[in-house]
């Protein structure tokens, strides 16, 4: 596993939005710095778990994300945000965890 980012929820408009409709939600560019702070502001119909929505979480990259997510409690099934990015939440200790896989032929930007 390697950190990727911290994702913080919010209620608040923040600069560089980027809406993911089909996710229903809109999130920062965490690469923009070097501590991969995102910022989350969850559409009023969007459909996850309250932890996810109200708590902040911690995302790993993963090689192997099915294999990553045997003998968790997976609270949001695997999702692709973005193309050659797939993504799926866990809860761990009463926290949300986001473990992703990345397929680097595709997404050479991350």
């Amino acid at each position: 596993m390697k950190y990727n980012h911290i994702g913080i929820t919010t209620t608040e408009k923040f600069d560089g939005e980027i809406d993911l409709p089909h996710l229903k939600v809109t999130v920062s560019d965490h690469t923009n710095n070097p501590f991969g702070i995102q910022w989350q502001r969850y559409w009023d119909d969007a459909p996850y778990p309250e932890i996810v929505l109200k708590i902040p979480h911690v995302a790993f990259e993963v090689n192997d994300l099915d294999a990553a997510l045997i003998g968790h409690k997976i609270i949001i099934a695997p999702n692709s945000p973005s193309p050659g990015v797939t993504v799926a939440f866990i809860e761990v200790n009463g926290a949300p965890v986001e473990l992703l896989q990345i397929d680097r032929t595709v997404r050479t930007d991350l």
